[in-house]
């Protein structure tokens, strides 16, 4: 299957990726009808990254490409969320420590 792959405006490393069961023949003129537009509010600008075909042996960075082709055949859609644990370059800095 092929999926449109595009990045959130608002969350750093977060993707979705589109459902395209028909590509090339198709016009993704509704791209994100399937997707609820409470998510689309938290997603923000959709910018397209790329588009790609999908199979079980895909290799796919951060996620499993049989968990996207379940998602994107039940719901047309599949969120990648930011992985867990990363530096938010906007922190805060530590004082530090204190008398040392």
């Amino acid at each position: 299957m092929h999926c449109d792959i595009y990045k959130s405006s608002k969350k750093d490393e977060m993707y979705i990726y589109i459902a395209r069961p028909s590509f090339p023949d198709d016009e993704p003129h509704e791209t994100f009808a399937n997707v609820p537009a409470m998510l689309m509010q938290a997603f923000g600008r959709a910018t397209f990254v790329m588009n790609i075909k999908l199979h079980e042996q895909r290799k796919l960075a951060r996620v499993s490409a049989i968990a996207v082709l379940e998602a994107l055949e039940k719901q047309g859609y599949y969120v990648q969320m930011p992985p867990e644990g990363l530096i938010n370059p906007n922190a805060v800095e530590p004082e530090g420590l204190r008398g040392a």
